[in-house]
């Protein structure tokens, strides 16, 4: 009963912070794989006051991985870093006070991570890289292309909603229930406390939580001026909300029929038997439609 109980624990625990795997079987709830991840290069650069963590994998065209909250960059992408770094520059961060980013003294928002996210591109002297944000990276991803679009080139939005209203009532319902407690002893603490500089893991949550109290649209009309195509990616069991998937899809220039108008620019996914918590880890789903993607010509504007 215990171990069902943490698992609805951490199921519910926010849309934006479930970053782990239910494809094992709930004992193995967030357990990643201990794939040996060797990165080309790995370090720290100055973003903003942060000392923002990054590993780089392969060569190629850049693909920058943002990581769901609580999690980092193997509990988030450790399976799909080897396959796509084999065609890509994959450059993997850790967003403020995850991973081995130690915290700082200032609230964690998505506009103050995707000003991290573009300050830290700039240090690299990237001038323009594709997105691939899972869940609250999701929502760094979308912010960095309506704060910095010149450095976006396309976006893959997994599990990501541009509003609390594309989201289910009920996971909203359940913010004010949790507690740093319920982490204990769960994969993703276990994480956590592997890879932190400091254990500050309740302070982290009380920002976390805060972020996720606060309720945002962040406009359909800014949305639908993105130029960047998008890949929006769900599952049929989603905590996002299939109707907000198609109408973030249709902002985004789909929704028309393309045998008469032909293929619009973005694209919609929608997974089978695949929870939030559950989408990331589709292993084989995910590199069968994210680099075709990737890779597909750009619209000439």
């Amino acid at each position: 009963m215990e171990k069902i109980l943490k698992s609805l624990v951490v199921l519910l625990v926010l849309l934006h912070s479930v970053t782990f795997s239910f494809a094992q079987g709930h004992n193995d709830v967030g357990k990643t794989l201990g794939i040996k991840l060797n990165p080309a290069q790995h370090g720290y650069a100055p973003v903003n006051g942060l000392k923002m963590y990054y590993e780089i994998y392969g060569k190629g065209e850049p693909l920058v991985l943002l990581h769901g909250a609580y999690s980092a960059i193997p509990s988030s992408f450790e399976r799909l870093i080897p396959e796509l770094s084999k065609t890509r520059q994959v450059i993997a961060v850790e967003l403020q006070g995850h991973g081995r980013t130690a915290d700082i003294d200032r609230p964690i928002t998505y506009e103050q991570m995707a000003d991290d996210v573009a300050a830290f591109l700039g240090q690299l002297k990237i001038k323009k890289a594709d997105l691939f944000g899972y869940s609250m990276g999701g929502g760094v991803a979308l912010q960095v292309s309506m704060r910095h679009p010149q450095l976006v080139r396309k976006l893959v939005l997994a599990a990501a909603s541009y509003k609390t209203e594309g989201c289910y009532a009920e996971m909203w319902e359940m913010i004010p229930t949790l507690t740093p407690e319920m982490f204990e002893n769960t994969p993703i603490k276990k994480e956590y406390d592997s890879l932190a500089p400091r254990k500050e893991f309740a302070k982290l949550f009380a920002k976390v939580k805060k972020l996720d109290e606060t309720k945002f649209d962040w406009g359909a009309d800014k949305i639908k001026v993105i130029k960047s195509p998008m890949l929006l990616i769900i599952g049929d069991g989603d905590v996002v909300r299939p109707e907000h998937a198609v109408e973030m899809f249709r902002l985004a220039g789909g929704g028309v029929p393309a045998d008469l108008k032909g293929l619009p620019n973005s694209q919609l996914a929608i997974l089978p038997g695949t929870t939030h918590v559950t989408l990331i880890y589709q292993t084989n789903l995910l590199l069968a439609m994210v680099p075709p993607f990737l890779d597909a010509p750009m619209p000439k504007l």
